[in-house]
């Protein structure tokens, strides 16, 4: 990944960088060793010092992690803040990654410095000097442990999980075998990193909870807006379906009265019919009475025909009527709406924010605790 590319993706990661390699510069610039500075040098541009840090100057535990102890000490702690940022940067976000490595820078330095306060007491430790961005990248990475566990996704990637406990591994054994490396402020930047993490994964976890279950609705809401449901059973009003029932029936009993209107003015026509045609064959006497039969033959059909009629008008009442009556089945009503989107609580989005506004504030009473048993131990060498 290129510079520009990196500054697109992770500004801050690119913006940490530039301000440890610029800082490592202007030490060069102004006379300071690449490869060894001293003790002097080193207290002059920020270092972590416990006399110093736990009296009148915390700003040392931030100003630390931008400084770094040689060449080689910024050229490992660069390539790990490359490779973790890109990941860690656009997963958590910029203001969120930028107040994690902080946090974390300081927690290592606390820790160290805790660490080093308990061992003056006890006359088995000596006050000492630490630098470099360690903490705060043990604590990145830290994070990123969990979110491996909760399966936290950077662009539709999923970390590997094997990988991330590898290089923290290395990282740990590191220190531990190698003298002069500031092993409690990688645990404390690494453990105030995976408190952060955790928070920021359950509220991630909940608000993912909820979006999925927005785009059910909205699925739902665009599958058939139109959807019937069909239930079986008894449903519906039997005055709601007497009502219906009354209006099909009086409306088909006027179609009747028509129909009945009709045949009858067919009847009343068919004798002066059959008394041209008996006019046209006045030689046939004998067949005289065919009128009267045909008649008889018409009335019969149209007889049966309003019978025909009847019946089916019946039968389609009663399967309507049926249909609608609660003591029979296929009653169609109409689905329930769709549910309406959910919103996230607003505690979920808050939640990493007030994790870390918690660490600060055990971080300041810690400082503070320090700083008191500092001062009594001063008041009483005096």
């Amino acid at each position: 990944m290129t510079i520009l590319q990196l500054l697109k993706t992770a500004p801050i990661t690119t913006l940490l960088l530039a301000s440890f390699i610029g800082l490592f510069v202007l030490q060069i610039v102004t006379g300071v060793d690449a490869n060894n500075p001293s003790t002097e040098a080193l207290l002059t541009w920020g270092a972590n010092a416990l006399p110093f840090t736990m009296s009148d100057e915390p700003w040392r535990l931030v100003s630390s992690a931008f400084l770094h102890i040689g060449l080689m000490h910024l050229l490992f702690n660069s390539f790990a803040m490359y490779f973790f940022g890109q990941i860690a940067e656009p997963m958590f976000g910029s203001a969120k990654f930028l107040a994690l490595f902080l946090l974390a820078a300081i927690g290592g330095n606390l820790l160290n410095n805790y660490v080093t306060w308990q061992g003056i007491i006890d006359g088995t430790g000596q006050p000492g000097i630490s630098a470099g961005a360690s903490g705060g990248i043990m604590g990145i990475g830290a994070a990123l442990l969990i979110a491996a566990l909760f399966k936290i996704s950077v662009n539709g990637m999923v970390l590997n999980l094997k990988s991330l406990v590898f290089i923290m591994g290395i990282n740990l054994v590191y220190g531990f075998a190698v003298p002069g490396i500031d092993n409690a402020g990688h645990i404390g930047g690494a453990i105030t990193g995976l408190v952060i993490a955790l928070a920021f994964a359950i509220g991630y976890r909940q608000r993912l909870t909820v979006t999925m279950q927005n785009v059910a609705i909205q699925q739902q809401r665009n599958a058939n807006p139109y959807q019937t449901t069909y239930h079986y059973g008894k449903q519906g009003s039997g005055q709601y379906n007497r009502k219906y029932s009354s209006q099909y029936n009086s409306q088909n009993s006027a179609q009747l009265d028509n129909q009945d209107s009709y045949d009858s003015s067919d009847d009343a026509h068919l004798p002066s019919l059959d008394t041209d045609f008996n006019n046209q064959n006045a030689g046939l006497d004998s067949r005289h009475s065919k009128p009267d039969r045909y008649d008889t033959e018409i009335d019969s059909d149209d007889s049966s025909t309003r019978d025909v009629h009847s019946n089916d008008m019946n039968h389609s009442i009663a399967m309507h009527t049926a249909s609608h009556d609660p003591d029979h089945n296929n009653t169609i009503q109409p689905t329930a709406p769709p549910k309406e989107p959910i919103k996230p609580a607003i505690i979920w989005q808050l939640l990493p924010w007030l994790m870390m506004l918690l660490i600060s504030i055990g971080f300041v009473w810690w400082w503070q605790d320090i700083h008191e048993q500092l001062l009594q131990v001063l008041k009483a060498i005096e």
